[in-house]
């Protein structure tokens, strides 16, 4: 593995040299992580009933100002490790009867993830789950044939005015349309065993904001006219809650209302995308966000 010297892992293409800098993700000449855990608030087929062995990445490429984790994707916490640490975590996570191994915003580390899942191959037999912004290259994707079984992806915006002011990524539909058209041909359509976990496929993850139910509705048109039918599951999320520097955007400062989440679910419900999840009110907790404080690094 070489580490990038000018570095294009994420649609924004830096250009950082990370073996003397960061780029403006935060990576640089190591993997970094702030957790890896058993974690259960994923979705019920990724979670199951003994958790997801999630590895939270430290850094992002995309860091938006509502982010849950801004501790980690902003503020970079957490601990350089070698990729034999990392491989050596996957299989812990295994052990410790994790259904999958849940790579959280490891994008920005993809040649480092790719190496230590090649040391943890010959040990290593539960699924993959690539749990990413949707802010992906076409080169990441094809790059991860073979390593990912489950793609779990964002689509956060269709409204490049929104996308810029909540993510400085004006890109960021046309960069996610094609990463999730290129992980749908990928993975191919959703595989599910006999306790209802995922073995394979693609889950589409959206997070209804407040102020923004015209965006919502234009991301599950996308969703429900432009993808397969029946080539993905979709999980509509309610669980924004105020974080980071939200409360500098007008539309942020509050949780979206029952009455507009369940416009979201009918609307969606209206197009079709009935295969797959729709979140419960109550998800929109802190709670849910787990504590980074290095466990299991």
């Amino acid at each position: 593995m070489e580490t990038p010297t000018h570095c294009t892992l994420c649609p924004r293409r830096c250009g950082a040299d990370r073996t003397r800098t960061h780029g403006l993700c935060g990576g640089g000449g190591m993997v970094k992580i702030a957790r890896a855990a058993l974690h259960f608030w994923e979705e019920p087929c990724i979670s199951g009933t003994q958790g997801s062995g999630t590895v939270f990445f430290s850094g992002c490429p995309l860091q938006c100002c509502y982010c849950q984790n801004h501790g980690i994707s902003a503020g970079n916490f957490g601990r350089e490790i070698s990729t034999r640490r990392l491989a050596d975590i996957f299989l812990e996570l295994q052990e410790q009867g994790a259904h999958n191994i849940n790579l959280v915003t490891a994008g920005h580390y993809l040649p480092w993830v790719c190496e230590a899942l090649d040391m943890a191959r010959p040990g290593l037999h539960i699924p993959v789950v690539y749990n990413t912004s949707g802010y992906e290259t076409p080169e990441a994707v094809a790059a991860l044939r073979g390593y990912v079984d489950i793609w779990l992806a964002d689509v956060k915006y269709r409204s490049p005015e929104l996308s810029a002011e909540y993510s400085n990524a004006p890109d960021y539909f046309e960069a996610a349309r094609t990463a999730v058209k290129a992980m749908i041909a990928q993975a191919g359509p959703p595989v599910l065993d006999g306790q209802g976990l995922m073995r394979s496929g693609v889950i589409l993850r959206h997070l209804a904001l407040p102020g923004a139910a015209a965006d919502t509705r234009a991301v599950l048109r996308f969703m429900a006219k432009e993808l397969p039918p029946g080539s993905f599951l979709t999980s509509l999320m309610s669980q924004y809650t105020p974080f980071y520097k939200a409360k500098e955007h007008k539309a942020l400062g509050r949780r979206i209302s029952t009455y507009e989440y369940r416009k979201a679910v009918d609307y969606a419900v209206e197009l079709g995308l009935t295969e797959g999840f729709m979140q419960e009110k109550s998800s929109a907790k802190e709670e849910y966000t787990p504590a980074f404080n290095l466990e299991g690094v």
